[in-house]
């Protein structure tokens, strides 16, 4: 299994790594070159309905295939959450049927909503334990 964490690397900057070398840099919104940590949520989210529907958009508009899904939704920062994002999947359907766009979307949404492992644990929840060591 894939390690990751996040190490300081400065006033609330920090890089996320992984045990497979890849890194993102990580900070608060007025630090330029950084995603805060609610846009790399946002990210996971878009990234995960992306792979999720890519078999099924791959199988009927070509392996190369352009898409782009963006992903949107505001802080409620007196509670702290993000209440409601929308993602907004484009891609080309210009060369299927009115049918054709019918049954394809329905499959990416059924494909979406049954394997994106991030949009199933962000619409179910999930517990988060947290254990602080004294490394010292």
């Amino acid at each position: 299994m894939t390690e990751l964490w996040v190490e300081r690397t400065g006033v609330r900057r920090y890089t996320g790594r992984s045990t497979r070398g890849a890194e993102v840099l990580v900070g608060s919104e007025d630090v330029d070159g950084v995603f805060t940590p609610g846009e790399l949520m946002k990210i996971a989210l878009a990234a995960c309905s992306g792979m999720s529907s890519d078999h099924s958009l791959r199988s009927r508009l070509g392996d190369d295939y352009s898409a782009t899904i963006k992903v949107s939704g505001a802080a409620d920062r007196e509670r702290e959450v993000y209440p409601h994002l929308d993602e907004r999947l484009e891609v080309d359907l210009s060369a299927l049927s009115d049918e054709d766009k019918v049954k394809l979307l329905t499959i990416v949404r059924r494909s979406i909503d049954k394997v994106c492992t991030v949009g199933r644990t962000l619409k179910e929840g999930t517990e988060v334990n947290l254990t602080v060591t004294d490394v010292g």
